[in-house]
């Protein structure tokens, strides 16, 4: 099948991202989230972001209107039909995000032992005197000795762009507070992040609200990022919001952990989100920094072993401005890897870094090397003893599947799945080898129109760290459900063959269920 063949529109023939042309066709089985923004939406730069290897893109509302991510999102939908690579569409919602509003746009100094007063009157300028801030709670939630932290957004941590407060008196609404190091703020608009406090803002804000229903809802959105998760109520709220919309009924909510109430119900919050992020940015501030690596190592075990995938932030920061990361930023990413992440996700770097491309390149060839030495060995067993018997079916079916290929040393695992899960599953266990799923479309009716599903399933999966989907062509004359299999696999057998996945001579491991049975098959291909 030739490139042209590859059609992303809806029902898909074939959409996968499997590659002819190229002899490596995926950068690294751990995926890259880019966020698009001012640097990267253009449909140049998007193609060369999918090219480099990102395969979800992350449309962060905390700035830029509905039209801004609209558009952007026009130029993400060209660039994948051009480059046939699948892109999955993630919305990070704004939440309870406590910002500093500066409309001059002027620039701020602060002086270290000076004094500054936090306002939630707006109608004030900002000034090195005074910061409005966008909430009026702030006051009753503070007391004398608390830590404030202002920086602009995506904050980096770094002593001349942002600044530390100690709240030092309540006045009525206002907040005044000693600075404590010297720094210039710059831009319109600065996050502000008060340490190991409750503020009493709801989650999905109604702002948010808003914009899932009419952005997300026109746009199928894959991924909502709910951003300040800090009940496992309030994944269930979210949830029951989208269940409103049908076409949102499939969407995956990924829960953002980013202080310290969100850590505290961590695992109630693991069990009701469908992923985690963590947010190392504001993890940082409100965690001594001795304890990040810590919350990192715990929550990602967490996740791999509830077999959903975990996300990890900030990885890269000083390439927003540099062409190469630090050591200590390359050591990082390896080990987000080496620690099981499925998923690196830029934020700043890609958004409105000077190298949106080089970043996503760098940061996938990184993960490579990083998944040569993962201890496969170590971690299945720690994954079987952690589920512990008797296993459920599916479990004991993707462990199978993956034990197989390990053993007879196969070049792909090939998993037949109509809801994803079964594929999600084998990923679960690490193989070594890249799970292709190929996602058989169900037909499924409400009375009035017949319609396919799938395209959902197949796109979820492309956070799954060593999954990558295939899209069946649900038009095939099926006289019967083995039939399909065949011809599809064969179809799957020679993209992999075209791209350099599978040669000739190699094992390759089909999961597939046949009636009620599921069967492993493991088969040679001629020369």
């Amino acid at each position: 099948m030739h490139a042209n063949h590859l059609l992303l529109e809806e029902p898909i023939r074939m959409a996968s991202i499997l590659e002819p042309s190229k002899a490596n066709f995926f950068p690294a089985m751990t995926k890259i989230v880019g966020t698009l923004g001012p640097r990267s939406r253009s449909v140049e730069i998007i193609s060369g972001c999918l090219h480099a290897g990102m395969s979800v893109s992350r449309f962060d509302f905390s700035w830029g209107d509905a039209d801004y991510h609209q558009e952007t999102l026009e130029n993400l939908r060209a660039a994948v039909k051009s480059t046939t690579k699948l892109c999955a569409v993630m919305l990070d919602t704004v939440g309870p995000e406590l910002q500093v509003v500066n409309n001059t746009e002027k620039s701020i100094s602060l002086k270290e032992d000076g004094i500054v007063v936090l306002t939630p009157h707006q109608g004030q300028e900002a000034s090195s005197d005074v910061l409005p801030i966008n909430f009026f709670g702030l006051s009753k939630a503070v007391k004398k000795g608390d830590t404030i932290f202002v920086g602009q957004y995506l904050f980096t941590g770094s002593e001349t762009t942002s600044v530390w407060l100690e709240v030092d008196d309540v006045k009525g609404e206002d907040v005044v507070c000693v600075i404590k190091n010297t720094a210039t703020l710059a831009g319109s608009l600065y996050t502000l992040h008060v340490s190991q406090i409750h503020i009493e803002l709801p989650t999905l804000t109604d702002k948010d609200k808003e914009i899932i229903s009419t952005w997300g809802v026109k746009n199928k959105i894959d991924f909502l990022s709910l951003s300040y998760t800090r009940h496992a109520e309030d994944v269930r709220e979210a949830r029951e919001f989208l269940s409103k919309f049908g076409d949102l009924s499939q969407t995956q909510i990924f829960a953002k952990i980013e202080n310290v109430e969100g850590l505290t119900h961590f695992d109630e919050i693991l069990q009701e989100a469908d992923g985690i992020i963590l947010s190392r940015g504001n993890l940082g501030i409100d965690l001594p920094p001795e304890k990040v690596f810590l919350f990192q190592k715990a929550a990602v075990y967490k996740c791999n072993m509830a077999g959903k995938p975990a996300v990890v932030t900030r990885v890269v920061d000083s390439m927003t401005g540099n062409l190469r990361p630090t050591r200590a930023e390359a050591t990082d990413v390896a080990n987000a890897v080496l620690d099981g992440c499925d998923a690196i996700l830029l934020g700043a770097e890609t958004l409105r870094g000077l190298y949106p491309v080089e970043t996503i390149s760098i940061v996938g060839k990184i993960c490579a090397e990083a998944e040569k030495v993962f201890n496969q060995d170590v971690y299945f067993k720690k994954t079987v003893k952690y589920v512990g018997e008797p296993m459920t079916h599916l479990e004991s079916i993707a462990s199978s599947a993956v034990r197989a290929a390990i053993k007879v040393k196969a070049s792909v695992i090939i998993c037949f799945t109509s809801s994803g899960r079964a594929a999600r599953l084998i990923a679960k266990y690490r193989p070594t080898m890249p799970v292709l799923s190929v996602v058989i479309p169900r037909l499924k009716t409400n009375q009035l129109k017949w319609s396919f599903s799938g395209a959902f399933e197949a796109r979820q999966s492309l956070i799954v760290r060593g999954l990558f989907p295939m899209l069946a062509d649900p038009r095939h004359p099926a006289e019967s459900t083995n039939a399909t299999n065949e011809s599809v696999l064969k179809v799957a057998l020679d993209h992999g063959k075209a791209s350099g996945v599978i040669k000739s001579h190699d094992r390759v491991v089909i999961c597939q269920k046949v009636g009620d049975a599921s069967v492993i098959k493991i088969i040679e291909l001629e020369g």
